[in-house]
């Protein structure tokens, strides 16, 4: 196993085995607001500190970028850790059993290894760039459509970017009638993951931050998927919106959304 690989596994499952605990007694989290329907749980803190520990036990030069603490930086800056500590806080703070752990390495620029952990059904998804990815010991690959009729689509709402509403609704009002169903699960990470797993054919979703998307972006590309923006290129890691899945599903997808944009989502 990639020696990176190995230590974003360890910090993984020791940061599931801190939310599990926490799980089991929701009564105690502290739970406080950053925004409009944006929440962080003193448990996000808790498990951010973890995974930092576990990565500069090995690696005390590199820089981690963290959704609570921001950037903690390293004297080596070629190698930065991008890390979602509890991905699904929401469904985390309600006891809708659907949140993971994100947690990837990126290397002068691109993302080389990537670990996305389920601690409660203890599935952790895993890449490394050029090496594919796997669900445990199995490989990963994306379901094989050509068209979008028999799909299940996953998404998100943008509950954190209501500016986009309108726009966001209409793209689903277009892409809704084409496909089988449609998914809202409430873990970005998670549903990168399920599109590498097969488990969804294509995902879509706005505004969403690096660590939203790093880990998931390999993995979902290792297991031979497609990953843009909504315009098709390949913005989404700085537009944060993104449209994943096999690759004719992407590409109907963004034919689909490219016409309702608004001028915010074509960036």
């Amino acid at each position: 196993m990639h020696p990176m690989l190995t230590i974003a596994t360890r910090a993984a499952r020791a940061a599931g085995q801190t939310i599990m605990r926490a799980y089991t007694e929701l009564d105690r989290v502290e739970v406080s607001s950053k925004g409009i329907n944006d929440f962080v749980t003193s448990v996000d803190k808790e498990v951010e500190a973890t995974i930092t520990y576990q990565i500069r036990k090995s690696y005390p030069d590199h820089t981690i970028i963290g959704e609570e603490n921001g950037e903690n930086r390293g004297t080596d800056k070629d190698y930065i850790w991008i890390v979602d500590p509890l991905d699904g806080t929401n469904n985390f703070v309600r006891g809708i059993p659907h949140f993971a752990v994100s947690i990837a390495l990126q290397y002068k620029g691109k993302i080389e290894v990537a670990v996305i952990y389920d601690p409660v059904r203890e599935e952790l998804f895993s890449a490394i760039r050029g090496k594919g990815a796997k669900l445990n010991d199995f490989r990963l690959r994306v379901t094989n459509v050509n068209d979008l009729s028999s799909t299940m689509i996953g998404t998100g709402f943008p509950f954190k970017a209501r500016q986009h509403t309108e726009s966001y609704m209409a793209i689903l009002g277009e892409v809704f009638p084409l496909c089988a169903d449609i998914r809202r699960g409430g873990s970005a990470a998670l549903d990168l993951a399920y599109v590498a797993a097969g488990r969804l054919d294509g995902f879509f979703e706005i505004g969403l931050k690096p660590w939203d998307i790093a880990a998931g972006d390999l993995i979902c590309r290792e297991a031979g998927g497609t990953v843009t923006d909504f315009m098709g290129g390949h913005n989404y890691m700085v537009s944060g919106n993104i449209v994943a899945g096999s690759p004719k599903v992407t590409t109907q997808l963004v034919k689909t959304m490219r016409p309702l944009l608004n001028e915010g989502l074509k960036r």
